[in-house]
């Protein structure tokens, strides 16, 4: 299956046990050609099994506390093992909402020249812009100015409204790896906006998988990290954000609602192109590979636009 035992590295964390309930151990993905993508879920030996005999798709509503209960509670030896590489697609469907925060790493903020938010600085991408994890990025025409971020991805599992920090990870489902393709061209010189240069078609690679929240047992001590063309960029730890995953959610939900299967791109570490001197944009031909620490890796090629 496509790359999947390379980028498996780092996936299975332990499970943190609270008192006497069995947490969720869940590792999802969606499989197969764009469009016809079918549920699958990831055993212990990193081995990718196919889940439609019992969910049909992965959907907000597979987000649920007892949907996730039970499928982490099914017998994974007794379902079938998907054999050959498979593309791997968005690991969730029905995406609503892409929210992302920017300038949300101290040491990214300082490469960009910017002062740190005194709140969350809250931008949208277009649903449009998602791909899966190792399709192809697409180069936007007019566009001369291609950036890459890694970033960690919340996934909302449960409708939030003002709710406290406190309270927040009753609402989160899991967590996968985004990366948030940018036109810096686009996002600054094209009216200071910033969701026209972060929302061209192919500019949301998400996934591989999706893991289930109690798979990590602190998201504010995971490593994060991209590469283009074999080379670091990116080393960073979600540890240096500016605002954690609880001020975070907790600060969005005050000014809009958020439903299950919406998801939350929550800032990049230093190292981006842009922040380079001379600065170091992508150009067809270039491949990025991303990383999160427990969430698995993904890689894109840049190709020219149709």
């Amino acid at each position: 299956m496509q790359k999947l035992k390379l980028y498996a590295r780092g996936i299975f964390l332990l499970l943190i046990a609270t008192g006497n309930h069995a947490l969720a151990d869940v590792t999802l993905v969606r499989y197969g050609p764009k469009g016809e993508e079918k549920p699958g879920i990831i055993d212990s030996e990193s081995q990718l099994r196919d889940l439609s005999s019992h969910v049909s798709e992965i959907t907000p509503e597979t987000l649920t506390t007892a949907s996730l209960d039970s499928i982490a509670a099914l017998s994974l030896e007794d379902l079938p093992i998907v054999t050959g590489e498979p593309r791997l697609g968005v690991p969730l469907t029905g995406i609503g909402k892409i929210i992302a925060i920017g300038f949300n790493y101290i040491n990214h903020a300082a490469e960009m020249e910017v002062q740190l938010p005194d709140e969350p600085l809250t931008f949208m991408k277009a649903t449009s812009a998602l791909t899966g994890p190792f399709d192809q990025i697409i180069q936007p025409r007019n566009g001369e100015k291609m950036d890459y971020e890694a970033e960690l991805v919340v996934v909302i599992g449960k409708r939030a409204q003002y709710i406290s920090e406190s309270e927040v990870f009753d609402y989160i489902a899991g967590y996968t790896v985004g990366h948030d393709v940018s036109e810096r061209s686009f996002q600054r010189e094209r009216g200071g906006q910033f969701t026209k240069g972060k929302s061209a078609d192919t500019f949301a690679p998400v996934g591989p998988y999706f893991v289930s929240k109690d798979q990590i047992s602190d998201v504010q001590a995971l490593s994060i990290w991209s590469e283009v063309n074999d080379e670091m960029r990116q080393q960073g730890n979600t540890a240096d954000m500016v605002f954690g995953v609880r001020e975070i959610v907790s600060h969005l939900s005050q000014f809009m609602t958020l439903y299950p299967g919406d998801i939350i791109f929550t800032g990049t570490p230093a190292g981006v192109g842009d922040g380079m001197e001379p600065p170091q944009y992508l150009k067809p031909g270039d491949v990025v590979r991303i990383g999160v620490e427990g969430l698995g890796e993904q890689s894109q090629t840049v190709v020219s636009p149709h």
